[in-house]
């Protein structure tokens, strides 16, 4: 599991080197493009069946909101929010899980519920102030808590099809429609790369092979062998890998303000996780196989 904290935490950096040259739209779109192209690959190569005709419409809402409102908000909120602050921000994902399993599958929250809500928020609160660098909240931050929000819906939409598809099958469906989504981007993208330099296009290339497609096979693979609790302990390590990975690569130092306020939002988060929902469902808050990185 430790090596899916360092590719998933190396994402975020990823993102920085990238998008520093080309727009968030080509960005996502040429990562996804490789993402696409690895998976059409694997799948002819393992005979892979098509999805049910049925299941295509949600697929497609669930591709609408993990790659396309997921990827797009971040990458466009990391042309202002650092790296490591995106991951921190991210990080607040299991709670709109939580949430949302309270509005829509019944779940009640306990009053430790609610109060890690409370704290979770306020720690993201202080992480917008910090990137702001006054006493304002960064709007782009407000975009990498939407890309919270966005990979929640994901998370909790997935959970019916991972009953009738391998977790394989299910990413394929997803990063394909999500790409035909993104294809309103393609205008422009052919001399984006031709201009951009390699490093940036690496980095796009990276992000396609490596926390799309090789991070997501480690950490089913994890997830296979080891309790779903103490996987979902490790992905609390995925910011401070992001801060690392992010200060060796793009020089970023955070400020202790951003640090704070990341410290007390993990805190809520656990929270949440640990004493938050009276059910046996509180597994839901838990990061699953699929979860967009």
């Amino acid at each position: 599991m430790s090596a899916v904290v360092v590719v998933w935490g190396s994402a975020f950096p990823a993102i920085g080197a990238a998008v520093a040259v080309y727009s968030p739209g080509h960005l996502v779109l040429l990562r996804f493009l490789v993402a696409s192209t690895i998976l059409a690959a694997h799948a002819v190569v393992v005979r892979q069946r098509l999805p049910d005709r049925r299941d295509v419409p949600m697929l497609f809402v669930a591709a609408l909101a993990g790659v396309v409102g997921y990827q797009t908000a971040l990458s466009y909120g990391q042309r202002v929010v650092s790296a490591g602050a995106a991951s921190l921000l991210v990080n607040t994902s299991p709670i709109f899980t939580v949430l949302l399993a309270a509005a829509f599958l019944g779940e009640r929250l306990t009053r430790l519920g609610w109060l890690g809500v409370a704290v979770s928020f306020a720690g993201a609160t202080v992480v917008s102030l910090a990137e702001a660098g006054a006493v304002r909240l960064e709007p782009a931050a407000l975009l990498v808590v939407f890309s919270a929000a966005a990979g929640s819906v994901y998370t909790v939409l997935q959970k019916p099809f991972l009953t009738r598809y391998r977790p394989v099958e299910y990413v394929s469906y997803v990063v394909w429609s999500g790409t035909l989504m993104l294809l309103v981007f393609m205008p422009g993208l052919a001399d984006a790369v031709r201009h951009a330099p390699m490093r940036a296009t690496g980095a796009a290339v990276y992000l396609g092979v490596s926390p799309s497609i090789a991070g997501y096979a480690l950490f089913t693979y994890g997830l296979s062998r080891l309790p779903a609790s103490r996987v979902a302990s490790f992905m609390y390590l995925i910011p401070a890998s992001a801060l690392a990975i992010a200060w060796l690569w793009l020089g970023e130092v955070p400020t202790w303000l951003t640090l704070a306020g990341g410290v007390v939002s993990l805190l809520g988060v656990v929270v949440v996780n640990r004493w938050g929902m009276p059910t046996t469902d509180a597994r839901l808050a838990e990061p699953t196989p699929g979860r967009p990185q």
